[in-house]
């Protein structure tokens, strides 16, 4: 089975200082045909006004993942975590047995641009976790990079879910194999740029999810500029 999630099909919440877009319900954008896949729950495209952000609130049994595309986001928790992420940089927090954190914009004359992740966690009531990591963009290059798994493997952030985050950046006409494996899911996002999937063009914000297959296709960067593809791997 394919699904395909459009970036124009998206829930859109719009605010004096927030431009969303959900990929999964989330908040009061509620659709029952699009609650999640698998584990992974949330992926909402945000673009935060300068000097806006997210007063303190709080989560608790959630792995959060947050990927600046633009800009720079300041992250701060009770658990002592915190930082300013910026493009090319993976934030990880676990909100385990409950933590409150708040996420503002850091410029006052640019906004920031970013996706926030949710998976949902193997165990509960773990406790707190952060952790922030910077990722070479020569090594996403034309080819699959870890961003996150349970393991750490490769340098990527541990997160306690059974899953892995891949990214890659596709220049024009190079290209990478999405190789599914029977018995996983996978997500394929597109972060910025556009693809060519399998004969399939995808633009930014558009995502396809694939369950029970194992036909490899070819993905290939189809803009001017490089694509940036992310690529969950999901029991």
């Amino acid at each position: 089975m394919i699904l395909r999630r459009p970036a124009g099909d998206r829930g859109a919440v719009r605010t004096d200082w927030l431009d969303s877009r959900h990929s999964f319900s989330f908040g009061h954008y509620h659709d029952p045909a699009w609650m999640g896949f698998g584990p992974l729950r949330v992926i909402n495209e945000d673009r935060v006004a300068p000097g806006g952000g997210f007063a303190p609130h709080r989560h608790a049994n959630m792995e959060i993942l947050s990927y600046v595309l633009s800009g720079a986001l300041a992250h701060r928790d009770d658990s002592g975590g915190g930082g300013v992420l910026r493009p090319g940089e993976l934030q990880w927090m676990s909100a385990g047995h409950g933590i409150e954190h708040s996420e503002f914009n850091v410029s006052q004359d640019a906004p920031v641009h970013f996706l926030q992740i949710w998976i949902q966690p193997d165990r509960v009531n773990a406790p707190p976790a952060y952790a922030q990591r910077a990722f070479d963009p020569a090594q996403r290059q034309g080819r699959w990079a870890p961003l996150a798994s349970p393991d750490g493997a490769g340098g990527s952030l541990a997160i306690r879910q059974q899953a892995r985050l891949l990214g890659a950046l596709l220049p024009p006409g190079e290209g990478v194999p999405l190789e599914p494996e029977a018995g996983r899911r996978y997500w394929l996002h597109v972060a910025q740029g556009e693809i060519d999937a399998g004969g399939e063009r995808l633009s930014a914000g558009d995502a396809l999810g694939l369950e029970g297959e194992t036909a490899a296709r070819l993905l290939r960067g189809a803009g001017p500029g490089a694509a940036d593809v992310l690529l969950f791997d999901l029991p």
